[in-house]
Order: C-alpha cells, then structure tokens, then sequence
C-alpha cells in the first residue's frame, strides 16, 4: 500500500509542479499586485460604470458562440460516430486543426475570407449580395461570434465523440422498431444520456470564449464592450492602472474556472450513474 502511494505521488507530481509553476504562482503575484492598493482595485472595477456593460457584452457572446458551437460540434460528433474507424481518425485530425492556431491567426484568417474584400464575400457579391453588408458583419459580435465558433467547434467534437462512438444504437433501433420516428429516438432516446457531456462541453466552449482576446481585439479593436478587451485596455499604452488590471483579471479567471468546475461536476455526475 505504501509502494502504491508513493507511486502515485511520483506519477503526479510533475502535473503539481507545472500547476504551481503556471498556475498556483502566477496567480498568487496577481492577486498581490490587486491588493497592492490597500484592496480598492477591486471596488474600483466593479463599480465603474463600463463594467456592467462590458459584463452584459460578454455573457451574450458567450452564450451565442457556445450555444452555436455545441450545437454545431454536436451533429458533426454524431456524423463521425457512424463512420468507419479509419474516416473517423482521418476526419477528426482534419477537424482537430484550428486548434493549433492562435486566436490573432484564427481573426486575419476570417479577414482575409470573410471581410470586405474577402474570398467567401466576393463570390457572394457575385450571386447578388451585398458585400458590405456581409463584410461588415464580420467586425461585428456576431461576426465574432461566428469567427470564435471555429477554434470552439473542434473542441466539443472531441469531447462528444468517445460518447457517441461507444453509444449503444441498438435502442435507437428498438425505439424505431416500435414506431418511434428518427427524431423522436434522437430526442427521447439518445439526448437524454448524451445531455450532461453536452452541457460540460457547452461550459468548456464559454469558458474558452469568455476569457479570449485574441480574435476580439483583432476583428474588432477595443470597442467591443467585453471583459477580456477592457482588461487589455488597462495595460495597453492608453492605461496604467495595473492593480485594476490585475483585479479584473482575477475576476476573470474565477469566472472561467466556475464555468469549467460546473462542467467537470456535471460531466462526473453522468459518469458516476453510467
């Protein structure tokens, strides 16, 4: 028993000196430099008139590139699940991509399709659409929305898939067999044990898009009312305010952390009753 735990110990400690080293530390010099004021960073931030706005801002971004993304990420899990194991490998290497790429690469790339002057915008012109609207979109929060979607997609996919791939479609097959409809065994059937995968995957995706900045700030600068650019413009060149800044950041940061814990808690519950 002894051998066992010290085994453990071993196994684990290289994962408790890279939390502590990027995670436990940082955090702790950050919340340092908040207090460093006497603690009136934080009351200063929260009750700045721009925080409610840029809180309201974030939450509906959130909420729609999540939503978008499960539900997109979702279809296509279902798609791969049924495919043989050698497309399904192929097609989630392909699909697993953006995810090596950073979120300034992600925006020029949805710039140089999608904006004014894009590929996607000038073949809609030429079927008779007008391409400064469809353009202009883009630099808006549903454009951000829809651009964020394409690093969040692959990320429920990956999530869902083990949990469609290993699920029993012989109950699909009894629920049509006594009359059930193909939507009617997705929605009585198969939804109600892939439900909580989905939500954790629904709470990684905003988790993600809640803290990010890279794609906002180069799609839309810093006038989008959200909370990841206005700490950006605490430290830019315009601002200085840095026990602000670095309150809002741990705001921030126990959010996103909230959001992930909801979901790792609802994902363990529906493994703990499988």
């Amino acid at each position: 028993m002894a051998l066992h735990a010290r085994t453990n110990a071993a196994l684990a400690l290289p994962g408790a000196v890279l939390f502590a080293l990027c995670f436990a530390l940082p955090g702790l010099a950050i919340f340092a430099n908040a207090l460093g004021d006497g603690g009136t960073a934080f009351s200063r931030v929260l009750g700045t008139p721009g925080f409610a706005r840029a809180l309201a801002g974030s939450a509906a971004l959130t909420l729609v590139a999540a939503a978008l993304s499960t539900s997109v990420g979702v279809a296509v899990a279902l798609y791969l699940s049924r495919l043989s194991e050698k497309r399904r490998t192929l097609l989630s290497f392909v699909i697993a991509l953006p995810l090596t790429f950073s979120g300034l690469i992600v925006a020029y790339g949805f710039i140089l399709g999608y904006g004014r002057a894009g590929f996607v915008t000038q073949l809609l012109a030429r079927a008779g659409f007008d391409a400064a609207t469809i353009g202009g979109a883009l630099f808006t929060p549903v454009g951000l929305a829809f651009a964020s979607s394409y690093y969040l997609i692959p990320r429920v996919v990956i999530g869902m898939l083990p949990v469609l791939v290993n699920f029993d479609r012989a109950q699909l097959a009894a629920a049509e067999s006594l009359g059930a409809t193909s939507l009617q065994s997705f929605r009585q059937v198969l939804l109600p044990q892939v439900a909580a995968p989905m939500i954790a995957s629904f709470f990684l995706a905003a988790a993600v898009v809640f803290g990010a900045y890279g794609t906002a700030l180069a799609l839309v600068g810093t006038q989008l009312p959200i909370l990841p650019l206005r700490l950006y413009s605490l430290i830019s060149e315009t601002g200085s305010d840095f026990p602000a800044a670095a309150a809002l950041a741990l705001v921030i940061t126990a959010t996103c952390s909230a959001m992930l814990a909801t979901g790792e808690w609802i994902g363990a519950k529906h493994e703990r009753y499988l």
